[in-house]
């Protein structure tokens, strides 16, 4: 009999749960919202999403993989004009770029190339670009805005090396190389085999022009004989054979036209014809400056110097004072690189005044 009145109030217990379920959501609106969600759950409802650890880290893995997209696909012309010097330190010396050996008849004791009391250090710089995402943004599931930011923070970060290549050839004329002497300059030091020392020039003043033969000839075809005729310090032709003529926007069409055009003048052969690639780019500050370079050997003209390269760069620890004080996480790349000058005799720049 008492097994009976057990069995019985059990199955009574639970219908009255049952008729008790459809209360429940409203019981639990009653209650404080703590109780059904502690503080140490780490997440919290939202309209737009869920805020937690996961959901934060899902949202930063995607903004990373724009961003690394973004990166792979920017355009970049750096590498046609500079050579990639790898730094493990705060700063690199090129020294070294007084004494460039090569090879010589070896008669008696070898010739031992010593540096000149020359000093040349470029030092590393930090870069960034970082990008602020509020909290309420993803609260509001408004996280369209961000996916913009991350493409044109990878388009910066892939396209730095060319920005410090392209400030490189804006300041080539009013900036110092390993010689002591703005990179472009009218009196380089070049010493002689009886110790003298003789001044060399890689700049000119002509307006690249194509309006005739005779004025290519004064402005493209100077250039080319002047680098042509470049020495080292014991006499010998360092065989310079320019290979790019970089040009800003304004002088695109002149360019051009001197490396495709048959004719300059009427019964006049075009010289200059395919001769050299043009490359053109709108960081060139000046609209009449122009340069021929020789970028074939392994020394170049311009340094980009890497101590670390462009990465993608992130704050998402909820508990970080950004996000506790202000609501805010962040990303974005850092770097630290640097520029310098290569070899002066691998350039020549005119400032198109004349």
């Amino acid at each position: 009999m008492k097994r009976s009145l057990s069995l019985f109030g059990v199955i009574g217990m639970i219908g009255i749960a049952l008729c008790a379920l459809p209360f429940v959501p409203a019981l639990a609106a009653l209650l404080p919202s703590n109780l059904i969600q502690p503080e140490n759950s780490g997440s919290f409802l939202a309209a737009g999403m869920l805020i937690n650890k996961e959901s934060v880290g899902n949202l930063f893995i995607s903004l990373k993989t724009t961003f690394n997209n973004a990166f792979a696909a920017a355009p970049s012309v750096w590498e046609k004009l500079a050579m990639k010097v790898p730094s493990t330190t705060g700063q690199n010396d090129y020294a070294w770029l007084s004494k460039f050996p090569r090879m010589r008849k070896w008669v008696g004791e070898k010739n031992v190339k010593s540096l000149e009391a020359f000093k040349y250090s470029v030092v590393n710089d930090d870069f960034e670009a970082t990008v602020e995402v509020d909290r309420n943004d993803m609260e509001d599931d408004n996280l369209g805005i961000y996916g913009p930011q991350a493409q044109m923070a990878g388009e910066s970060a892939k396209q730095l090396p060319d920005e410090i290549v392209f400030g490189l050839v804006n300041n080539a004329m009013i900036t110092n190389c390993y010689d002591g002497q703005y990179f472009i300059d009218v009196d380089h030091p070049v010493k002689q085999l009886d110790g003298t020392i003789v001044s060399v020039s890689n700049k000119g003043t002509a307006v690249l022009s194509c309006a005739s033969l005779a004025l290519a000839q004064g402005s493209l075809g100077a250039a080319e004989v002047v680098m042509m005729q470049f020495k080292d310090d014991e006499g010998r032709p360092l065989n310079v054979k320019p290979n790019i003529l970089l040009v800003p926007p304004a002088l695109k069409a002149t360019a051009n036209t001197l490396m495709t055009a048959d004719q300059l003048e009427v019964g006049k052969p075009n010289p200059y014809k395919g001769t050299y690639e043009v490359v053109v780019d709108g960081r060139l500050t000046s609209n009449t400056a122009w340069f021929l370079l020789d970028t074939t050997k392994p020394v170049k003209p311009f340094i980009y110097q890497e101590r670390k390269a462009p990465v993608f760069v992130q704050q998402i620890d909820p508990q970080a004072d950004d996000v506790f004080s202000r609501k805010k996480f962040k990303f974005g790349a850092e770097a630290r690189a640097a520029g310098g000058y290569g070899f002066w005799q691998l350039a020549y720049g005119s400032n198109g005044t004349v």
